[in-house]
């Protein structure tokens, strides 16, 4: 995380959880991150702002061509302006207790150059002499980005007023891409959820993806990868286009917020050493491609690799386990997302859901089918868009009317992509099942797999409108919430100020003690999924399904062996929870050990 005062950052959560964090914590040198697949909910958080800070709005209507890049574009020079004034507000505010300006130091992590020389102003005794250092502090001061993310399969084709297909260009991915690229933010696209090739070759067409003649990036690229290998991969497609990935973040499969993208069984420790082995050899690679590319296209290249930064981020909670991803696997920075959403300083979480999170515990939290997408996604009982899609199966009408279409992207029934989890697809879908003469439990499963799907686009979208009063009858406001496992183990609303002093180890947020580690919560975590998807095995299962099983199994054993080897031969541990860590191990390896995975039938 370069040019940037903090070690951790603030990922995307949501549509609208983050919507507007930038406005928030950039002027405390805090980064974060914004969602762009949503232009509706962008646009009205622009008519919000833009009212709020007294600034002239125009509302852009979906019958504009290019309406979802030039809401996106706008939203994000809104941002980009708002962020500005409030930096500059704090940098040149009057020092004293309590103070904006204070709080941007102290808030800071104690081994900070900045931080010092900050405390060693307050300490001098000489006017004329804390002037001076109070006017060299203010020069130093640097703001937070204001990154954006796509995830890259949400991708919908789009169409005319006419009804006709309009060019690729217009896709949700790539008109969100052109929105900021064409913006005035000098930031980083986090581009997560997979590969999208069109998306790919469509960001050449941009120049601030391009070096400028000192070897700068106006526009950086992040790719979110759940290993090396997609790491290096990825790296070279890019290059081959004189594109440069500038950021590697590597979130863990399954103790994150949101979609779980469950690896075949990689845990997060061995996938990080690997890349900390391997991080000379994956700059090399893609930086002799990307030279060779931007050669070819006549552009400047530096004969030196551009910088690269590998972040990591999912199931972080406390500073012992912040300072071990920093100083044993050597990442640049680490991303906080879950417990932020007990920061109403720094996210938007309605009252309701703040109540609903701040009681979670682990049983309350889990992996759901709620996804259109059919990836299985983080979750928390009780929330109120689940309440409102059971009352739908309660009358019968299961399914959303589908007002955004953002994951409409479906085509098992219909010409036009239409979403799984609208009423329409549903009850085509139901009608096939009952054709299929299934009963008793099987029968129950499969119905309850087709109803459990969630309109994500309106519930995600809800905190932020409810929270700001905006208008939400088009939408409704029941909200979706998908919350990471730890959340179990923060149990309070705390101020900005304590979570940043929480996650450099000068305070603890954490009442309870029984919290793991974050390496042995992921862990557990895979382990459940493993017997959960065995559970659902049979002796008919397909042979590279049973070669996941037997490849996660071991993989899994190898991850719990490495985690052995690293606590024998180093200290990245306390001692204090050495031997609680090793009993833990041992009792996940057994359990691994003793699950049986099926075996094709005999034929």
């Amino acid at each position: 995380m370069k040019n940037t005062p903090h070690s951790f950052h603030i990922p995307v959560m949501g549509t609208s959880f983050t919507i507007d964090t930038p406005l928030k914590v950039a002027k405390y040198g805090i980064t974060s991150a914004i969602s762009i697949i949503d232009d509706d909910l962008v646009e009205k958080m622009r008519g919000h702002y833009c009212k709020l800070y007294n600034r002239s709005y125009e509302f852009i209507t979906e019958k504009t061509l290019d309406h979802r890049a030039e809401r996106i574009r706008k939203y994000l020079n809104l941002m980009n302006g708002l962020v500005e004034d409030k930096f500059l507000e704090l940098k040149y505010a009057e020092f004293g207790e309590n103070g904006e300006i204070d709080k941007y130091f102290e808030m800071l992590p104690d081994d900070s150059g900045l931080k010092q020389k900050y405390l060693e102003m307050i300490r001098t005794r000489s006017n004329a002499d804390r002037y001076v250092m109070q006017e060299q502090l203010r020069r130093k001061i640097v703001k937070g980005a204001v990154d954006v993310n796509i995830m890259t399969k949400l991708d919908k084709i789009n169409y005319d007023n006419k009804k006709q297909q309009l060019p690729v260009e217009y896709n949700d991915a790539l008109a969100a891409l052109r929105g900021f690229a064409k913006s005035e933010l000098e930031s980083t696209v986090v581009l997560s959820a997979g590969v999208n090739p069109s998306l790919y070759a469509y960001m050449g067409n941009f120049k601030d993806f391009y070096p400028d003649s000192s070897g700068s990036f106006k526009k950086r690229i992040a790719l979110k990868v759940s290993d090396y290998r997609s790491a290096l991969i990825q790296g070279m497609y890019l290059a081959k286009r004189g594109l440069w990935v500038s950021e590697y973040r590597i979130e863990s499969g399954l103790n994150c917020g949101g979609h779980a993208f469950a690896t075949e069984g990689y845990l997060l420790g061995p996938i990080l050493e690997e890349f900390k082995v391997k991080r000379n050899e994956l700059i090399q690679k893609t930086f002799a491609i990307c030279k060779a590319a931007l050669e070819k296209k006549d552009m400047v290249c530096p004969e030196q690799p551009f910088s690269l930064d590998i972040i990591a981020q999912g199931g972080v909670g406390d500073a012992s386990e912040h300072n071990l991803l920093l100083d044993h696997y050597e990442v640049d920075g680490v991303g906080w997302g879950t417990p932020f959403l007990l920061v109403p300083e720094a996210t938007n979480v309605d009252i309701d859901t703040m109540n609903i999170l701040t009681k979670a515990t682990e049983k309350d939290l889990y992996l759901s089918e709620k996804s259109p997408l059919g990836v299985p996604m983080n979750s928390v009982r009780g929330n109120s868009k689940d309440l409102e899609r059971q009352k739908l199966i309660s009358k019968n009408r299961p399914g959303s009317s589908c007002p955004k279409k953002y994951l409409a992207l479906n085509r098992e029934f219909t010409e036009k992509s239409i979403c799984t989890a609208s009423r329409q697809y549903q009850d085509l879908k139901i009608k096939e099942l009952n054709n299929k003469g299934l009963k008793g439990r099987e029968y129950t499963t499969a119905l309850e797999s087709i109803e459990a799907k969630e309109c994500l686009c309106a519930g995600l979208a809800a905190s932020a409108l409810v929270l700001n009063n905006i208008n939400t009858k088009s939408d409704g406001s029941a909200v979706s919430v998908c919350p990471g496992p730890n959340l179990a183990y923060f149990s309070r609303v705390v101020s900005l100020r304590e979570m940043v002093k929480h996650i450099y180890g000068k305070t603890n947020i954490i009442a309870s003690d029984s919290r793991p580690h974050v390496f042995i919560k992921e862990a557990m975590l895979y382990v459940t999924y493993l017997k959960d998807e065995l559970l659902k095995a049979t002796g008919t299962e397909e042979v590279k399904k049973l070669r996941y099983f037997k490849s996660f199994k071991e993989n899994l054993l190898q991850g719990i062996n490495y985690y052995k080897q690293l606590f024998a031969e180093t200290n990245v541990i306390s001692q204090s929870i050495q031997q609680a860590f090793k009993r833990e191990l041992n009792r996940l390896e057994s359990e691994i050990i003793s699950l049986s995975t099926p075996e094709p039938l005999a034929i």
